[in-house]
Formats: structure tokens, sequence, C-alpha cells
């Protein structure tokens, strides 16, 4: 006989998602990114995006590379089809250290995990190290892919200041002091030093010994995103953070910018002890990243002339920042500053008092222009006067007809403010500064 159960109706029955009682806690930080979001209109072929971060593909020798996938699979099929290690195959974590040493670390193929995407490493890295209520600390303005994962494992994120040499020690030290003076715990600074995204700025490298000691004061651990590091313009490299202190920082690398983003294919290089927990955790998640897409990489590295097609990637996305920056410099009104990126995706663009780029965007759009406005790469309201332009995709007589279309919507909304009181001053302002002070 079955028992007459007394049931307790659900609050989600009445709510447009009838799970909604069912959820765990953590759903709660899970929102749709301002760059998600904006997509699906971005890609209409009437509008000039300046919002995505897609690589530009064009560039590769798309023959020979179809040619390879089909060799490996007539050739290695039964293995590139397969189940393999969630450390990730060893021929590739092999030439991944080669790709590393590029920017001065010597690192050992063991302590490489094979993620998909850095994406991928980046939410594994916060799974590990982040319980509700503790505390990252990131640049302000900060890579919205990082600030979603840390959302959905219920950590805080407390904004730096950067200026146009990259994150400020100075402010890094306030922080991390305010933090342990409120008896918070500060688990993480996450950075990319590297033609940051979205600011365009790379931290000096003056600067990278001086934090990553603040960082070892405060024993903070330092994770360091660095997708765009072989992307300089004038073909030199950085020293990574990785390489002045292997033992406190993970490391996150990407295929997705110097060959192919939809292959998916990263990394992390952490500490061994580190290195462990993550291989366990890619176990639980993936089971294991692709094998074919691995042995497509790794391929690619072994008999193409990559870093020669890095050179040739550094070449486009130049030619398409200067198109930016001089069409920025002809079209935008007075009181407009944008940064000067050496290398990366990204410009980013500060407008004058009186203009929100989130509600000024419907407009843009219908304008037939896109661009990432700058409140999604802020946790804490603030970016309402900023946006990130990307010329990695656009060729250049696109990039200059979108930022003039840019340009009048900017006037039009300017026009606005004046009629409202909304502009005190459209005097040119000085040095740029990232500091949200001045947003």
């Amino acid at each position: 006989m079955i028992e007459n159960i007394p049931t307790t109706p659900r609050r989600g029955r009445n709510s447009p998602d009838p799970h909604l009682d069912r959820y765990a806690a953590r759903t709660a930080g899970m929102t749709a990114s301002e760059i998600r979001a904006l997509f699906a209109v971005a890609s209409r072929p009437e509008v000039v995006s300046l919002a995505g971060g897609m690589p530009n593909l064009a560039a590769l020798p798309l023959e020979t590379l179809s040619t390879q996938v089909a060799q490996i699979i007539a050739e290695d099929g039964l293995t590139a089809l397969q189940y393999a290690s969630a450390h990730g195959l060893p021929l590739l974590r092999e030439q991944i250290c080669d790709v590393m040493a590029l920017e001065g670390i010597r690192a050992h193929p063991d302590d490489v995990v094979v993620t998909v995407g850095s994406q991928m490493g980046l939410d594994l890295v916060a799974r590990l190290f982040c319980d509700p209520g503790d505390v990252v600390v990131a640049e302000g303005p900060s890579y919205v892919g990082a600030l979603g994962s840390f959302a959905a494992y219920q950590a805080q994120v407390v904004h730096v200041e950067m200026d146009e040499h990259g994150l400020v020690p100075e402010g890094l030290r306030a922080a991390l002091r305010q933090a342990r003076d409120a008896g918070q715990r500060v688990k993480l600074l996450y950075t990319i030093p590297n033609f940051h995204n979205p600011a365009g700025v790379t931290l000096a490298v003056e600067r990278r010994a001086e934090i990553l000691e603040i960082c070892r004061t405060y024993d903070v651990l330092v994770v360091e995103d660095n997708p765009y590091g072989l992307l300089g313009f004038d073909g030199q490299t950085h020293p990574a953070l990785r390489s002045l202190d292997p033992d406190n920082v993970v490391y996150l690398g990407s295929f997705s910018k110097t060959f192919a983003s939809g292959l998916r294919v990263g990394w992390v290089l952490a500490p061994r002890a580190v290195r462990e927990k993550l291989v366990l955790a890619t176990e639980s998640a993936t089971l294991c990243p692709p094998t074919l897409n691995q042995m497509i990489v790794s391929r690619y590295l072994a008999t193409q002339d990559w870093k020669g097609q890095i050179g040739t990637f550094r070449n486009i996305y130049r030619e398409r920042r200067d198109a930016m920056l001089s069409a920025l410099e002809r079209y935008l009104p007075p009181g407009c500053t944008w940064t000067r990126p050496d290398g990366g995706f990204y410009v980013w663009v500060t407008v004058p008092e009186g203009v929100d780029t989130k509600a000024m965007l419907p407009r843009a759009v219908a304008a037939r222009v896109a661009y990432a406005s700058g409140t999604g790469f802020y946790t804490d309201g603030l970016g309402s006067r900023q946006m990130r332009l990307s010329y990695c995709y656009p060729t250049p007589e696109r990039i200059r007809e979108g930022v003039r279309r840019l340009a009048g919507v900017l006037e039009s909304e300017l026009d606005l403010a004046r009629a409202f009181g909304g502009v005190e001053s459209l005097r040119i302002p000085g040095p740029q500064t990232l500091s949200p002070a001045t947003v």
C-alpha cells in the first residue's frame, strides 16, 4: 500500500521556470553575458561588427590542413577517434612547452594539462580554488568569460585600476590590504598581462616582478591568462609572469588566437600539486579533451611553419589596428579617448560624460554598427562610458565604415546630452587612464 505523503507546492510551478526551486544556489550568479547576447544581432551581414573577438582565419593554409586531417583519420583514425588521457596527448604537451618557451617559460610536459579551450582551464581553476564568498582580484575592466566563471562559483570579484601600462601595483596592494583588513579571503589574482581583453594595454615589464612579490606577500595565487602573448605587432614577446615565478603562477594558454579557435584546444600549466587536481577535475568535466582536435594541432605544429603563420597573423592584425586607430582619430567627436594596443585584438574607448554606451547600443545597431558596452566587463556597475572595439575580424574598409557609423551615433547622443545639460565639457582630457575613478 502506498502511503499518502504530503507535498509542499513548489514556488517554481507558478513561475516561467518550473524548476526554479530545484537549482543549486550558485546558479543565481549565472547570467548571459552582454557580449554573447549581442552576437545574434552583430552577425547580420548589414551590421559592421566591432563587437566580437573572432580571429581572422582566412590566412590559414586550409587546403594543407584538410589534407592533414584526412591523413590523420586514414592513418591514425583508431586513435584519433578514441578516448584518451584527461592529461592530454604526450606529444602535444611537449610541443606546448616549446610554444611557451618563446615567452621565457621553462616547463615540463607533465605539468601541462590540455583543456577544451583556455576557458575550460579557467573554469577548472575557479572550481578548484574558489569557495562561496572568496575574493578574486582582477583588473578593471576584465575578461567577461572570467567574470562569468567566478560568478558561477560564487566568488566576489574586486577590480583593480589599470593605466596605459597595465595593472597598477599600488592599486593591487591597496585592494589586498583592504580585503585583509575586512576579514575577506583573497584566493586569486586573475590577470591578462599582454594586450589585455578588453583594454588593449600591456603590463609594463618593470611592474611584473613587483606584482608577483605583492601576491606572495599576501599569499595570493596568480592566474595568468595569455591567449594574445605571441601577437605583439613588433614581433617581440614579454616575459610571462610564469617565467618569473613558477611556483605561484597558474598559466592559461590557447591555440584559439594563434591557430584555430574552432578546435577548442587550450592548456593549463600549473605547479605540480595543482596539476594533479586539474587532471581529476578534467576527468569529471569532460573525461578527456577531444583526441582528434589535439592530433590536428599537434600535426600542424610538427609539419607547418607555425611561427611564420603567427607572423602573418601579426601583420593582418597590425593593419586592422592601424585602420581602427586612424578611423577613431578621423571620425570620433572631441572628448573621446582610447587606448593604443601594441598587439592583440581590442581598443578600449571612453566617451564623454552624458553618454551611456549600454543604452546607446540599440541605436548603434539600428545604424548598422555593433560594439561591446563597457558594463559587461565589470561586476560593480562601472563601464557605462566605455566600449570595446574589436579590429581582428573586419577588413580595414569595414572597420573604417563601422567607426564612421559609430561616430554618427555618438554625435547624436552628444546632441541629446547637450540639450538636456548632460555634457559638462567636451574638452579633450589628458592621458588615458583606466582607473574606475575616471569612469
